[in-house]
């Protein structure tokens, strides 16, 4: 298996929002390997200029594993190319598959590595914030077998963070509600991350670390999708509004 060619094909579909076949449709893809594709592909973009900013958690609410028939969590890397302003406009012809869910966001203080309690993941925030990812698969037919979804960076593409709040924010428990141009399109709670997103924090910190890498300070987590993902359509203002973090959205350009 040639791990190089393999990441230079998700990359280039990223870049060129062309669909391909799935990977595992050639050959067996192991999650070991998969991942080794996706930090290849990365690479890829930070040899082009962007930056690392963070991590993002996939599959961390039943809604998800039900919504992508995959049972186990994931995670992407999260770079500066992804970002989308809060309030700003994304363009749909940049997507193959775009699709919209609503996250947590955490902002760390300090590094954070390896296995971790939750009260050591609680003291390294900084700040919370009600976010959204925008979740691109390039695979056809948005089908995909856990190691394609894998190397193709957990299917992040795009993510919007709202206004920050103090770290002293219980997020146990927030209700939220997702809105296209004002009508409800998911309602939910951030209960339905693990049960508490700082568990999908402390995940995330694992999953780091057993790939040998750490969250640095400054580093944004996205906690996973606390419903399933909208597929998203040209026009349409997207709005999440979150219980005691306030709100962000974003335009799709018509």
């Amino acid at each position: 298996m040639d791990i190089e060619q393999l990441a230079e094909r998700v990359d280039d579909a990223a870049r060129n929002a062309s669909a391909i076949a799935q990977l595992s449709a050639e050959a067996e893809l192991p999650l070991p390997d998969a991942y080794r594709v996706q930090a290849a592909s990365v690479a890829r973009r930070l040899g082009r200029g962007e930056r690392r900013t963070g991590i993002k958690m996939g599959f961390t609410s039943r809604a998800k594993m039900v919504q992508m028939g995959i049972g186990t969590m994931i995670w992407g890397r999260l770079t500066s190319g992804m970002a989308v302003e809060e309030g700003g406009e994304i363009v749909l012809s940049r997507y193959v598959h775009p699709r919209v869910e609503p996250e947590v966001a955490f902002l760390l203080r300090r590094p954070l590595a390896g296995p971790v309690t939750l009260p050591e993941a609680a003291a390294a925030v900084e700040a919370v914030a009600p976010a959204m990812e925008i979740i691109d698969s390039r695979y056809r037919d948005f089908k995909f077998s856990l190691g394609d979804v894998v190397a193709d960076n957990s299917s992040s593409s795009g993510y919007c963070v709202g206004p920050w709040s103090a770290p002293d924010v219980d997020t146990a428990n927030l209700g939220l509600v997702m809105v296209f141009d004002g009508r409800a399109v998911q309602i939910g709670s951030t209960a339905a991350i693990l049960g508490h997103p700082l568990r999908s924090l402390a995940a995330a910190a694992a999953f780091a670390g057993a790939a040998g890498e750490d969250l640095p300070a400054g580093a944004i987590v996205l906690a996973g999708g606390a419903t399933t993902a909208e597929p998203l359509r040209a026009g349409v203002h997207v709005r999440l509004e979150m219980e005691r973090l306030g709100a962000v959205a974003f335009r799709v350009a018509g």
